[in-house]
């Protein structure tokens, strides 16, 4: 028995649903749904951003709507096949209104990488891993 990993959507709180839209979409993301529903969908390589309100998203949870730390205690990566790439996308990010966080650099494990933060503080890795090549649908495999 168990729970299948069908790990389909990652939904982002956040302070202006239209300002993140739009920070999203300056990346080049595509976006799906009416954000006049209160939440709107960006397109990944395997899986969907969600963007929703942040009380509203806590209001749905069930939980507090408490202001949210500088560290969260989670990362989200993007991954490219060289240390151009990740530059290029931090680059980037910081033009559509992103956070430069940490610079890209050689990390102790081989690669290459860097953090931004988007208006709302997620932090994003943008990162080059010489063990985990990006496929041509942008997703990535990870072996034992």
């Amino acid at each position: 028995m168990g729970i299948a990993a069908n790990f389909t959507i990652v939904t982002l709180g956040v302070a202006d649903l239209a300002r993140s839209a739009a920070f999203y979409r300056a990346l080049g993301w595509q976006q799906r749904g009416n954000i006049s529903a209160g939440i709107t969908w960006f397109r990944t390589s395997g899986t969907w951003l969600g963007l929703f309100g942040f009380d509203d998203l806590a209001a749905d949870v069930g939980v507090a709507s408490t202001p949210p730390a500088l560290f969260r205690g989670i990362t989200l990566a993007l991954n490219f096949n060289n240390m151009a790439s990740v530059d290029m996308a931090l680059a980037d990010a910081v033009e559509a209104g992103a956070r430069l966080v940490k610079p890209a650099e050689r990390a102790e494990w081989g690669g290459y990488s860097g953090y931004f933060a988007d208006p709302d503080g997620h932090l994003w890795e943008a990162a080059f891993a010489p063990g985990f090549p990006v496929s041509d649908e942008g997703t990535i495999e990870i072996e034992d």
